[in-house]
């Protein structure tokens, strides 16, 4: 006999500025629970170290992402540091459709985007630095960036920060293990919101049948 599905998927976005932590918040949550799986994004980037495609990113020439925009094959795009990121639609819209959660490491314009197709589906959580100091150290310890790239994304960072107004849930990053906590929590109870469990709502009118 099949499993009923409790409850749809939902679709849990993190954004912040470059270098405040939703990378990392994302893969500890990830590693820690079973039940949400990552949206793998497609981005005319080329790989960074130890980047693998289809599991990171799908890697795509300028032109193969520009024919999957105009056939419809992104829920979300835009450009970020000249290059082009977008989010499949087909993998997500079937993980949803099982009855999965599905992860969304996007930036402000994607999760603009985002909105307008999927409001019901979605959750979103803005994840900030406690300053401006500090989220400059961590995107130079990090090492993976430029001199240049690191001062165009700090310059970029009070245009991000301004959009925190736009997300359901605002995370302040100073300590990571706190700002993951805080995360599961909005995670917990958004998937116990009764919009989302169409199974337990179909057993409590059998109950009242009986």
């Amino acid at each position: 006999m099949t499993s009923e599905i409790k409850r749809r998927g939902l679709m849990l976005v993190l954004s912040s500025p470059s270098g405040a932590g939703k990378t990392t918040i994302s893969r500890r949550l990830l590693q820690s629970d079973p039940d949400i799986i990552m949206s793998v994004s497609t981005t005319t980037r080329p790989p960074r170290p130890n980047e693998i495609d289809g599991q990171d990113y799908f890697f795509a020439s300028p032109e193969d992402f520009e024919r999957a925009v105009k056939d419809g094959e992104f829920l979300e795009h835009a450009t970020v540091f000249g290059n082009r990121y977008g989010t499949p639609r087909g993998p997500v819209e079937r993980a949803l459709a099982q009855g999965k959660d599905v992860l969304f490491d996007i930036d402000w314009q994607g999760t603009q985007q985002l909105r307008q197709q999927a409001r019901d589906d979605m959750v979103s959580v803005f994840i900030f630095p406690p300053s401006k100091n500090e989220l400059e150290r961590r995107l130079r310890i990090r090492a993976q960036d430029s001199e240049d790239v690191v001062r165009q994304r700090m310059s970029k960072a009070a245009d991000e920060l301004s959009h925190w107004a736009e997300y359901d849930y605002l995370v302040k990053n100073e300590d990571i293990q706190r700002a993951l906590g805080e995360v599961e929590e909005i995670l917990h109870v958004e998937r116990r919101r009764r919009a989302r469990q169409p199974g337990q709502a179909a057993f409590i009118q059998k109950l009242m049948r009986e």
